[in-house]
């Protein structure tokens, strides 16, 4: 390995510091973006059980909204309604709202990144490729070639562009994953929301509802 960096030459450094960045961001965004931690299955279900006769105590909110980011988003609807019983639907929903657009900013967290990477890779590949061929070019003489020149050149060359998609591929696919995986936790925590904004109006006033 160490051989084939000393080949590429110093145009391969920046792609090896992206590669250890994408490497990295996808290691965060794979433990963090797991269900258990973004929306856990039977969450929803839970708050409905433990809403049904009343609302629940703050320290209870808090543990909610510690549990995971459908959690927190929850968890802003039930303290909504706790601090204005009075509240209205479109107030209420509001507050969804509001959590939900916090919690979609924090699982998009490094994925702009990782796209940056995915997209410039290539780029920095392409550049080492035109630094190869500016050595190839300069290793030509009108008394001959130098077979050396000419060599790393090649080697400059070949290597970057290389290592540039080797980067930019993986990259490229873990951001789609993550952008579509994203969507469909958007997609979940809209579903649960909608479906306990009924359920919490049934604890706000009657002309709070009807308005």
């Amino acid at each position: 390995m160490f051989s084939i960096i000393q080949a590429a030459g110093w145009p391969i450094w920046p792609l090896i510091i992206c590669s250890v960045i994408a490497l990295a961001l996808v290691v965060e965004r794979l433990s963090s973006l797991r269900a258990a931690r973004v929306v856990p299955p039977k969450l929803l279900d839970e708050v409905l059980s433990v809403t049904r006769a009343n609302l629940p105590a703050p320290d209870v909110v808090n543990k909610l909204a510690d549990n995971s980011i459908l959690g927190r988003v929850l968890a802003a609807g039930i303290r909504a309604v706790i601090a204005d019983p009075r509240i209205t639907e479109e107030a209420l929903r509001g507050a969804f709202e509001s959590a939900g657009r916090a919690a979609v900013h924090r699982m998009e967290k490094y994925l702009n990144t990782l796209g940056t990477i995915a997209s410039s890779a290539p780029y920095l590949g392409l550049l080492g490729t035109v630094i190869g061929m500016i050595e190839i070019f300069a290793s030509q003489s009108p008394s001959g070639s130098n077979p050396a020149q000419l060599a790393q050149g090649i080697s400059i060359a070949l290597y970057n562009t290389a290592f540039g998609l080797i980067v930019a591929i993986p990259a490229l696919i873990f951001y789609r994953y993550f952008r579509g995986l994203v969507e469909q936790y958007t997609l979940d925590m809209e579903q649960a929301a909608n479906r306990l904004v009924p359920h919490l109006l049934r604890f706000t006033s009657p002309r709070a509802t009807a308005a």
